[in-house]
């Protein structure tokens, strides 16, 4: 862990128009500097950077935050590494605080495994470039497939040479442990307690971490053997595991983002061959079936998936299969069918950049299309075309939007003729059973927990449980559950990042505070006072947070500056995200009284700020009656005249409450 001191040393340091600057060409406008976004495509700079408040904006896509959050989100680094980067780059040297002995094995185990796995891609390469045998067999055998030095490079192709311990001798007289070869699926020992090389005689192509170092191989055999197997890849192990890994998307990260989509392949030359023509958005799964974190992590940079899958029967069945699990994570899937004995690695090869760009524009379908076209039922099997059409809407039922859903119903009624009832009733089915089956789950889920099992965790693979925080929200809106709540919420947490320290100089008979004059409450302690007085928090979980944590600092004493400065490089991005949206953006207030000529911010804030809490108070009100009238419907005779009690007391207070807004006069 990095100590707090040299955590403060690098925010302090850390300019965010120079931080920016390293990635993008600002220009000056009035005191803020603009761009074109590098999180998405634009021809008109929407994106901005304030140097005075140290944050960055897009007004585009909603992206937001200070310099280690730009650090992180333009290089897809998690808070320690955007910090180390910031110190590196401000050369601020990084000693972490003291681990634990057990912290220590575990990181330097790891460590290991992660040095003696890329000590085995620096020999792979030399091997390639530096021997007769890899010259002869690997490089020939690349350069046949296409692939020009320079693609060959950047992925960091290799060769494993046909001795049978070649790697492991090598890696032994470097000191390296024979432990740490078997433990990174280098090497197989035998019950004898002989090493062997699991690699040899093989091109090989490395896998990379999402932060670029290599964490397992798959290697391929030039040997048209039937009885040797075409590809060879590393075993899951403590560094590398399957399900979670995409083969190429280091290299593709930064493209998948910008050009908001990802085209999805099968194979690894698939991947090199494409990067190599031009388009660099492409990944592949790492020897595996498409898997729910694979498509989780691709959501982190887009929600837009092209699938390129091979045309054959596998593939197509692959394709199919992916349609689902992509649509149910709540991303957006097209695919592309290539022509009859071409995939993408052999089709890039036969045309330009250009070519393949409109071929892939030109035959981008939706899954409707492409399940029905891939499944073709002859004219004459009513009962093949039932089964198709309820193939697709089962496929259809997953999407959790209900306007994609409805979107896509009207296309498949359109093509077989259907009524878009019969398919409704099946897609509810289906969605009540997946609701019925997602309850049970939970309830498993809550028991095995209350048991103390956590079965996400299995240590006998040293796998790391999948991290719980959800990704950084694109807009506010992304955030705000109870949207009837979320405009007032989030205009007092405005006030509150706004003028959180300001006093509020009230009047001697002022209807919102009846304490002395000497004695005047911050913007902060009087929205706080409030709250609190009614026993209530923010509904929305993003803004609580944000608040919890601004009042978290405020009590500690430090100034509004210094707060917001914390909250911006605060490591729950959530709250650095809601933080930056709240200082970039122009105080709106909800109510409607303007009439006033506010000349002071004093003035203002004294008028506003009490204002703006009863209309939360009004909100409030507001939701709670819409609470009780959706309950009337199913509630007991005893329980609706109760329903309609509390109801006329709510009518009342929230009369009382628009009379002192200025919405009502006193009758």
């Amino acid at each position: 862990m990095i100590p707090q001191e040299t955590v403060d040393r690098i925010l302090d340091a850390a300019r965010i128009d120079e931080v920016v600057g390293d990635f993008v060409t600002l220009r000056r406008r009035g005191a803020n500097l603009v761009a074109c976004c590098p999180f998405h495509n634009e021809k008109t700079p929407s994106f901005y950077v304030s140097p005075s408040k140290g944050i960055f904006k897009c007004f585009g896509c909603g992206k937001a935050g200070s310099a280690v959050g730009f650090v992180m989100e333009h290089e897809h680094y998690t808070y320690v590494e955007a910090l180390k980067y910031l110190a590196n780059k401000y050369h601020i040297e990084v000693q972490e605080k003291e681990e634990t002995v057990e912290e220590i094995a575990a990181r330097q185990r790891t460590e290991s495994l992660m040095l003696v796995s890329e000590f085995a891609q620096k020999f792979f390469v030399n091997n390639l470039l530096h021997t007769d045998e890899g010259r002869n067999l690997g490089l020939a055998y690349l350069h046949s497939r296409g692939l020009d030095d320079e693609t060959i490079e950047r992925f960091g192709l290799g060769w494993a040479p046909s001795g049978r311990t070649a790697l492991t001798d090598a890696a032994l007289a470097e000191g390296y442990k024979a432990e740490y070869l078997v433990e990174a699926g280098l090497a197989i020992q035998y019950d004898d307690g002989r090493v062997v090389d699991r690699f040899h005689e093989r091109a090989m192509f490395p896998i990379h971490s999402l932060a670029g170092r290599v964490i397992a191989y798959s290697g391929r055999t030039l040997r048209s053997d039937s009885e040797v197997a075409k590809y060879v890849n590393s075993p899951e192990t403590p560094i590398y595991v399957k399900s979670r890994a995409l083969y190429g998307i280091w290299l593709a990260k930064g493209d998948i983002s910008k050009t908001d989509k990802c085209l999805l392949a099968e194979g690894n030359v698939d991947v090199v061959s494409m990067h190599q023509l031009g388009l660099r958005n492409v990944v592949a799964s790492c020897g595996t079936s498409l898997t729910e974190e694979q498509i989780r992590i691709i959501k982190k940079f887009t929600n837009n998936i092209t699938v390129m899958y091979d045309g054959d029967k596998a593939g197509i069945h692959a394709a199919q299969r992916a349609i689902g699990m992509i649509l149910k994570e709540g991303m957006n899937v097209s695919l592309v069918l290539f022509p009859d004995g071409d995939d993408p690695d052999s089709f890039c090869r036969k045309h330009t950049l250009e070519e393949v760009r409109a071929f892939i524009s030109e035959n981008e379908t939706d899954f409707v299309s492409y399940m029905a076209l891939v499944n073709p039922v002859p004219a004459n099997d009513p009962l093949g075309r039932a089964n198709l059409i309820n193939d697709i809407a089962d496929t259809i039922a997953v999407i959790p939007d209900a306007v994609k859903r409805s979107v896509f119903v009207d296309a498949l009624a359109q093509r077989f003729g259907v009524e878009t009832r019969i398919i409704f009733e099946r897609i509810n089915a289906d969605r009540r059973k997946m609701i019925d089956d997602e309850r049970k789950e939970a309830e498993r889920a809550r028991r095995r927990a209350e048991a103390g099992l956590q079965p996400d965790y299995d240590p006998a693979r040293g796998e790391v449980p999948a991290p719980t925080h959800r990704p950084e929200p694109q807009g506010l809106e992304a955030m705000e559950v109870n949207k009837t709540l979320a405009p007032a919420e989030r205009e007092l947490l405005t006030f509150i990042l706004s003028n959180g320290t300001d006093e509020l100089d009230f009047e001697s008979d002022s209807d919102y505070y009846s304490g002395s004059e000497d004695d005047k409450p911050t913007v902060a302690d009087f929205i706080r006072a409030s709250l609190e007085a009614d026993g209530i928090a923010f509904s929305n979980k993003a803004f609580r947070d944000t608040y919890d944590a601004y009042m978290k600092e405020y009590d500690e004493g430090y100034g509004q500056e210094e707060i917001v400065r914390m909250l911006l490089n605060s490591p729950d991005r959530t709250v650095a995200f809601v933080t930056a949206e709240l200082s970039m953006v122009k105080h709106q207030l909800t109510v409607k009284n303007f009439e006033d000529a506010l000349t002071t911010r004093a003035s203002w804030l004294v008028n506003f700020v009490p204002k703006a809490i009863l209309v939360y108070a009004e909100k409030r009100i507001e939701d709670r009656m819409s609470t009780l009238i959706k309950s009337l419907a199913t509630a007991s005779e005893g329980e609706q005249i109760a329903i309609m009690s509390e109801m006329q007391k709510l009518s009342a207070a929230q009369k009382r409450v628009k009379i002192k807004i200025g919405r009502e006069r006193i009758e």
